[in-house]
């Protein structure tokens, strides 16, 4: 089916399952809209984040989308349901991809959970994991400086390493975990940062993966998929600072991503 799919997420952290969507699906077409003036949404009350999610929601369908993926564990944790209720087209978030997959990579079933502080404290990896495999231990943190560290383009380097380092001081301290949830899209862009400070013995889980690989799935049973012979045509759109999205993006990317247009809601 020629129809885009659509992205959102609170600002640049989504580029991360974008990525792996536009590698595990080439021919698909994607529309990325992050709120990049209004990131981050782990501070903001539940009702807050529920409006600006459906804004960004109805933005894109406007744009005629045949699927959305909720990159954003925030608005995943408040607004899934609600979505998946009210629109007539699949709704996908991150968390529960995100849940499978450290529960097979884990051995010894004891996995930590970074986040915003709105998913953290919903408690939605936690419910999920436990919905899985009820004898699961977590290990939760909310880790608030990183968000605005990597909307400022701040993803390796000493001051990165630092407030990587002082942050997640309780997860280490917390020695039987073997796997972490990376549960914020903007997380992957520190994970090389978070992989040296919590060492290589511990297994790092990005949701990006698994959520396109379910994406996959789920285009496929809905016979949705885009079989045709193209170069996509990607859209991405921000709230905010149009120069600092485009330079994390082609950073992101290891490319200029194109088509950019800086929107109102």
């Amino acid at each position: 089916m020629d129809r885009p799919i659509g992205v959102i997420d609170s600002g640049v952290g989504g580029m991360t399952v974008a990525k792996e969507l536009m590698r595990q699906l080439p021919n698909e077409e994607l529309i990325y809209l992050g709120d990049t003036l209004r990131c981050p949404y782990g501070p903001r009350p539940k009702d807050e984040v529920v409006k600006y999610t459906w804004q960004m929601v109805r933005f894109l369908l406007d744009r005629d989308i045949k699927m959305l993926v909720i990159a954003c564990n925030t608005a995943t944790a408040f607004t899934l349901e609600e979505l998946k209720n009210e629109l007539d087209i699949p709704v996908i978030g991150v968390i529960q991809p995100g849940a499978r997959a450290a529960i097979k990579t884990s051995e010894n079933l004891h996995i930590g959970v970074i986040g915003t502080e709105g998913t953290i404290d919903s408690k939605a990896y936690t419910n999920a994991l436990k919905h899985i495999n009820p004898n699961i231990f977590v290990n939760d943190l909310a880790c608030p400086s990183f968000v605005p560290m990597v909307e400022q383009g701040i993803f390796t380097g000493p001051r990165a390493k630092h407030v990587v380092s002082e942050t997640l001081e309780p997860m280490k301290q917390a020695n039987h975990i073997d796997t972490l949830i990376l549960g914020c899209t903007h997380y992957p862009l520190l994970q090389d940062t978070i992989q040296e400070v919590m060492g290589e013995e511990i297994t790092i889980i990005c949701s990006g993966d698994e959520t396109a690989r379910e994406v996959s799935v789920i285009l496929d049973y809905y016979q949705t998929l885009y079989y045709g012979d193209r170069i996509p045509q990607h859209q991405f759109y921000a709230t905010g600072d149009r120069e600092l999205f485009e330079k994390i993006a082609n950073e992101w990317f290891e490319e200029p991503i194109g088509f950019i247009e800086v929107i109102e809601l």
